[in-house]
């Protein structure tokens, strides 16, 4: 029995520092996401006149995946998608996948910023209805789920979601059929029938991001 919760804790621990990113992963992860500063800012806080979406805190299994998605032409291979195809170069410059695995450490540990609000008009009531869809991969409250690789939302600019949901409606995004999440998003997406119910839902994410009353998050 005594074997047995040591050879548990030894797991326990392995697990733990197998999760915990090294201090020169993160030194290395800093050094190439320099260049990524430039359009998504030094704190990853996102610029909508560079087209780039806030990405601090993102989970590095996201930001690998997408990545990846990026150098293997999965994603951002439509005329259409100009921030997609700025992206491709930027992630063919990282050469390895340990480079990869580094700069996503990095932007898992930026503090994710406060999003500014930028759409109006968007019902969070009828958002929350909307969203109960969503809610099935991505969380009650827009946590994420790693299992069915869905992100979270609580820290995403709410233009940015509302160009990438459009994406996936006209095909521009989630149509190779590699890419098994964005096949299912793009279904997703079409249950929102008009600009009115993507504000609306998006709103609603909006309130998934603030604070409780009287207390920090």
């Amino acid at each position: 029995m005594k074997r047995r919760r040591t050879l548990v804790a030894l797991v326990f621990v392995a697990a733990l520092l197998s999760s915990t990113p090294r201090a020169q992963d993160l030194a290395r992860g800093q050094e190439l996401f320099s260049l990524c500063a430039h359009c998504h800012g030094a704190q990853g806080q996102g610029s909508p006149l560079a087209l780039a979406p806030s990405i601090g805190g993102l989970e590095p299994w996201y930001v690998v995946k997408q990545l990846q998605n990026f150098k293997d032409g999965v994603r951002a291979m439509h005329f259409d998608d100009l921030a997609g195809m700025r992206m491709r170069p930027m992630a063919r410059w990282l050469k390895t996948p340990e480079d990869m695995s580094s700069v996503a450490a990095y932007v898992a540990s930026l503090a994710p910023v406060p999003i500014e609000i930028t759409l109006v008009g968007g019902d969070p009531a009828r958002g929350a209805a909307l969203y109960a869809t969503c809610s099935g991969c991505h969380g009650l409250k827009g946590e994420g789920v790693e299992p069915v690789g869905a992100p979270s939302l609580r820290h995403t600019s709410d233009w940015y979601q509302r160009t990438q949901i459009k994406n996936y409606q006209q095909g521009i995004r989630g149509s190779d059929p590699r890419d098994v999440g964005g096949a299912a998003m793009r279904a997703m997406s079409m249950l929102l029938a008009d600009d009115q119910a993507i504000k609306d839902v998006l709103a609603h994410i909006a309130t998934l991001s603030q604070p409780p009353s009287g207390g920090a998050e």
